[in-house]
């Protein structure tokens, strides 16, 4: 399935190299930025942390329960990410921690400085669909995400360069945070645009891309009708669309098709060439080959595991 969570969690500390069982703490300093790795051994509640810049966390191990202000509490899991505010405080729940099952985050502490000029620089050469939104970075609304493949293998180059020797170390890490900072606004992107497009229809063109797309399933859906909901060119649309969400509309179009189909396939009475032709496809072999490039399993074995 699409990798979401970090591969190779990074290995754990014996218990007589720990400082203290609640977010024990090893920092790796780089010239762009501050790389943390914090284990928990025992349960906790209400632990209070703050970096001092904004802040990406990821949860590699364990289960957290997180309290930012301005929310409701809200479970932290493997695969997930929390983007933290410069002036936030983060209070952390460990619930369920403990010497066989400690909980393990990454957070990276990244420069105001570094996040401005990237913004800076992605607004002057390579401009979102909406003039008026332009490229920023979030930490409220789509502050907590589910991590995207392309997210997560830039996480992962991220911590081996930081725990790399090299000279040129600094600098290739530079330059994989400024990606790492593309890849999170996109992910950012995804989450307002494909999970929310009803609240955007009248301020953001790919809203309704989105909408179409969402009921045309099971129709031929073309880059050509796409372009012309966003009142683009093919060739701008087929770019604009892929640069704002790290993806192109017809991956996407094939996401949300899968996505049904897993659906569809939990129901006992479905059946796999039922299915593939209901969201969309007209070969099941095609689907057949596309459900395990993506989920990591063919249709009919997903479909088994979800009888048991």
């Amino acid at each position: 399935m699409p990798r979401t969570s970090l591969s190779n969690a990074l290995a754990l500390h014996r218990p007589d190299q720990l400082q203290t069982l609640v977010e024990n703490r090893t920092v790796y300093s780089l010239d762009a930025f501050e790389l943390n790795i914090f284990e928990t051994h025992q349960t906790a509640s209400r632990v209070p942390l703050s970096m001092g810049s904004l802040v990406l966390t990821t949860m590699l191990r364990g289960k957290k329960v997180m309290h930012l202000a301005g929310r409701n509490a809200f479970e932290y899991l493997p695969g997930e990410s929390v983007v933290v505010g410069e002036q936030q405080t983060m209070e952390i729940d460990f619930p369920e921690a403990n010497a066989e099952n400690p909980t393990q985050c990454l957070a990276v502490a990244i420069p105001a400085d570094t996040i401005r000029h990237t913004v800076d620089l992605l607004n002057e050469r390579f401009p979102l669909a909406e003039d008026h939104k332009p490229w920023h970075l979030n930490d409220s609304d789509t502050a907590h995400l589910t991590n995207t493949p392309e997210l997560t293998g830039t996480l992962e180059r991220l911590v081996h360069l930081s725990q790399e020797t090299h000279a040129a170390k600094d600098v290739l890490a530079s330059f994989t945070l400024q990606e790492l900072l593309v890849r999170l606004m996109q992910t950012q992107a995804r989450q307002l645009i494909f999970r929310n497009y009803a609240q955007h229809l009248t301020s953001h063109r790919f809203a309704a891309v989105v909408q179409y797309i969402k009921q045309h399933l099971t129709d031929q859906i073309t880059v050509e009708k796409l372009s012309e909901l966003a009142c683009m060119s093919k060739a701008t649309f087929f770019r604009v669309f892929k640069r704002e969400f790290g993806l192109t509309p017809v991956e996407y179009i094939i996401q949300e098709r899968l996505s049904e189909a897993k659906r569809l396939l939990r129901n006992p009475l479905s059946t796999v060439a039922d299915v593939c032709f209901r969201v969309g496809f007209n070969n099941t072999n095609y689907f057949q080959v596309l459900f395990k490039k993506y989920e990591g399993i063919t249709p009919g074995l997903y479909k088994k595991q979800c009888a048991l």
